[in-house]
């Protein structure tokens, strides 16, 4: 491959990626080149210079990265679309780089074929059931039709990855396959009903924010006990409508973490987590009622921010006068923000 074109960054964004010898998950800045995968830490506001680790792609599988030495890297993205991205993009490399070494590539193994022997599905079940951790039941609106007590496809393999239960959606339906063989979940609805009856085994539960599902009727008490609805819950009873990593400085040590930020809608609510831990309940959030969002000039860094500062600042003030300040990790990604959340204030 031309050395020139080893140089050309394909793709850049954040990740959350598993440490080797301690299986703990960090944020970290990651830098796609043609024939390796290059990965930053990210502090303070601002990526190191120097480089924390380097992946090279010849031979690699995705996504996990299984390198040709038997090294398996996992990372995980903010949203569905951002790691099909990831994933494309990378395949794409190593494709070229075996073509122009005039190797095949391997044939991708069916990650549906994984089986979970070693899971109890029973615990997983109860997990799943958990009032406080476990995944959130609301209404939902299918062809006009209106159900109560259920939950969303993708809702299910967002909460089985974020507890890392599985590693990758794929699995994730898989096991919630599983989960719906076993009758531990039942079909909601004429598109998961679908789903059943023409998919095959290990392929009948969908990844689908219009596919429904709730617990099998055994378990339907938990609905009445769900009437009793804490405000945190109502505040994430609502539509997603972006997601995506956001750096965010810390009101009291003023310091900029790395956080997952959620915009929901009806209502309206704006909530971050830490990517890097297993709570699926929020680190943080507020209502976006009467909320002002601002771009900050990147020429100087504005009153009220500190640290060291990559740019593509802003700024949201709350109803009870709490500012916030974020960095975005591109300036259109910045603008996509502000217009979202402008939008649902």
């Amino acid at each position: 491959m031309d050395s020139g074109m080893q140089n050309i960054a394909l793709r850049e964004g954040f990740l959350v990626k598993r440490g080797h010898l301690v299986h703990n998950w960090k944020a970290r800045w990651f830098v796609l080149m043609p024939d390796k995968l290059l990965y930053y830490k990210y502090e303070g506001g601002k990526r190191d210079s120097c480089q924390r680790g380097k992946i090279l792609l010849k031979d690699c599988l995705v996504f996990k990265l299984h390198t040709k030495n038997g090294v398996d890297h996992f990372m995980e993205a903010c949203s569905r679309e951002e790691r099909d991205d990831w994933a494309d993009d990378i395949t794409a490399a190593v494709g070229k780089l075996q073509t122009s070494e005039g190797v095949t590539a391997p044939k991708q193994p069916d990650p549906a074929a994984s089986q979970f022997h070693n899971i109890d599905l029973s615990k997983v079940l109860d997990s799943m059931y958990d009032m406080h951790s476990g995944i959130n039941m609301s209404i939902h609106v299918e062809q006009g039709n209106t159900y109560s007590n259920c939950f969303s496809g993708s809702a299910v393999v967002d909460w089985l990855v974020f507890m890392q239960l599985t590693l990758t959606r794929v699995e994730a339906m898989t096991l919630a396959s599983a989960l719906l063989e076993e009758g531990f979940l039942r079909t909601v609805g004429l598109k998961s009903v679908e789903a059943v009856r023409t998919a095959g085994l290990g392929e009948q539960f969908l990844d689908d924010s219009t596919a429904l599902y709730s617990f099998s009727d055994s378990l339907k008490k938990r609905g009445s006990v769900k009437a009793e609805c804490s405000r945190s819950a109502v505040e994430l009873s609502g539509k997603v409508i972006k997601r995506g990593y956001l750096l965010k400085q810390g009101h009291r040590r003023k310091n900029w973490k790395l956080r997952l930020f959620v915009l929901r809608s009806e209502p309206a609510y704006l909530h971050y987590y830490d990517p890097t831990k297993d709570d699926i309940s929020p680190a943080g959030g507020f209502s976006l009622r009467s909320c002002l969002v601002s771009s900050l000039d990147d020429n100087g860094v504005p009153s009220g921010v500190k640290g060291n500062i990559q740019g593509n600042l802003f700024k949201i003030i709350t109803q009870s006068d709490t500012h916030y300040f974020m960095q975005a990790p591109t300036h259109q990604q910045k603008t996509d923000w502000i217009d979202a959340i402008r939008q649902q204030t």
